[in-house]
C-alpha cells in the first residue's frame, strides 16, 4: 500500500510505500529533502506535518517528545501510516544553490592539537557565493565519498574556512587533509543544509557549542559582528579541557564587536589551575538561564550535548519554534 505524502512549498508530490521512510520515498521520486546523518540524529531533515500521521521503527533521538507533540517528525527515520502534507516550517533567505566545485586550498593551519583550519578559494565560475550563516558544504575524498563540514566564516567572496576535528586514521580528516598544500586542489559541494541564522526571529540569542561546533555559530556571529541592530548575545562553549578551546582568546576578543555579548567556556574535565566554569555547557546555560521564553537557541556539537539541551530547555519555557541544532557526527573509516 502507498500513502500521498504533498509538499506545500516547494509545491511537490510523491508516494512512499508503506513503511518507507519520507526520505526514501522523496529520493525515489527525485525530490530533495534536506539531510545529513540518515540515523535519527543530526535533525537535519525535521519536517512539519500539517495533515496524516507518522510513525517509527525506534523512536529517533534528535527528535524530543515535544517536538513530536507539536507536529515536528525526522524525514529519513518517520514513515507514512496515511496521506501526509508537510507544512514548511519557514521561509528561509535565499542563497547560492548548492553546486561542485573544484576549489583551490589557500591554507592548512592547526588550531590547537586537535584542529585544522582549512581555508578553500572557490573558482572564478564560483561567482559571489551566498551562504546562510551556519549552513554546511561537503568536502570529497579521491574515491568521491563525501565528508560534511560546517562553513566557519560569514559569507565573503569565493572564500570559505572549515574547522575539521582530526579523527585518529580518519579517511579524510587525518590522511587526506594531513596530505594538503597551498595550492592543491579539493571537490567541494555547498552550500547545503537548513541550519542557520534567522534574524526575523529578533530575540535574544543563546548559542551553544562543543568542539568544532563552534565552527557554524562563528560564522553567525561574524555576521552580526559590528551591527547597530544585533541583539544580545550568550555563547557556552563546551569542552573537555584548556587545550580543546582552540580559538578562546579569539572568541573573548569578539566582546569588541558586540554591545551586549557574553562568552562562557565550560570544561568537563578541567585541569586545577582552570578559573572557569566546569561540568557540561548545557547543565552551565541552565543555571543562568532559567527562563528562556523569549530567547532563540542555536545548539551545535555532539548528538548527546544536542538532545539533553533541548529537552531541558524546552523543559524551561524555550519556544519550539526557536531552537535550531545541527548534530555533529564523525566518520572514522
Amino acid at each position: 500500500m502507498a500513502y500521498r505524502i504533498q509538499m506545500l512549498e516547494p509545491a511537490a508530490a510523491f508516494d512512499a510505500e508503506e513503511g518507507e521512510t519520507l526520505l526514501d520515498a522523496a529520493e525515489r521520486a527525485g525530490i530533495r529533502l534536506p539531510h545529513d546523518c540518515r540515523f535519527g540524529t543530526c535533525g537535519t531533515c525535521r519536517v512539519r506535518i500539517a495533515t496524516g500521521r507518522v510513525a517509527y521503527e525506534d523512536f529517533p533521538p534528535g527528535l524530543s517528545p515535544e517536538e513530536d507533540a507539536a507536529g515536528f517528525a525526522l524525514a529519513c527515520q518517520a514513515h507514512a501510516l496515511a496521506d501526509v502534507t508537510l507544512q514548511p516550517e519557514r521561509l528561509l533567505a535565499p542563497c547560492s544553490p548548492p553546486q561542485r566545485y573544484r576549489a583551490t586550498v589557500q591554507a592548512v593551519q592547526a588550531l590547537g592539537e586537535g584542529v585544522t583550519h582549512l581555508r578553500l578559494d572557490l573558482p572564478p565560475e564560483a561567482g559571489e557565493l551566498v551562504y546562510r550563516p551556519g549552513q554546511y558544504g561537503n568536502l570529497f575524498l579521491e574515491d568521491g565519498s563525501p565528508r560534511s563540514f560546517s562553513m566557519a566564516s560569514r559569507p565573503d567572496g569565493r572564500g570559505v574556512d572549515f574547522h575539521l576535528r582530526r579523527i585518529p586514521e580518519g579517511r579524510f580528516t587525518h590522511h587526506r587533509v594531513g596530505g594538503l598544500r597551498a595550492g592543491d586542489t579539493l571537490e567541494v559541494e555547498l552550500p547545503l543544509g537548513t541550519f542557520c541564522h534567522h534574524p526575523e526571529d529578533y530575540r535574544p540569542l543563546l548559542l551553544l557549542a562543543t568542539g568544532t561546533g563552534l565552527a557554524p555559530l562563528k560564522s553567525i556571529l561574524e555576521s552580526l559582528m559590528d551591527s547597530d541592530d544585533c541583539p544580545p548575545v550568550a555563547l557556552y562553549w563546551g569542552a573537555r579541557d584548556e587545550r580543546d578551546l582552540y580559538l578562546h582568546q579569539e572568541v573573548a576578543g569578539w566582546a569588541d564587536r558586540f554591545d551586549d555579548f557574553r562568552y562562557v567556556p565550560v570544561l568537563s574535565r578541567a585541569g586545577e589551575g582552570w578559573q572557569g566554569r566546569r561540568g557540561y555547557v548545557q547543565q552551565a546555560a541552565i543555571e543562568d538561564f532559567p527562563d528562556l521564553s523569549e530567547h532563540a537557541i542555536y545548539l551545535c556539537g555532539s548528538p548527546a550535548m544536542v538532545e539533553q539541551s533541548r529537552r531541558e530547555f524546552l523543559a524551561r519555557g524555550a519556544s519550539i519554534d526557536h531552537v535550531y541544532a545541527d548534530s555533529f557526527t564523525f566518520q572514522a573509516s
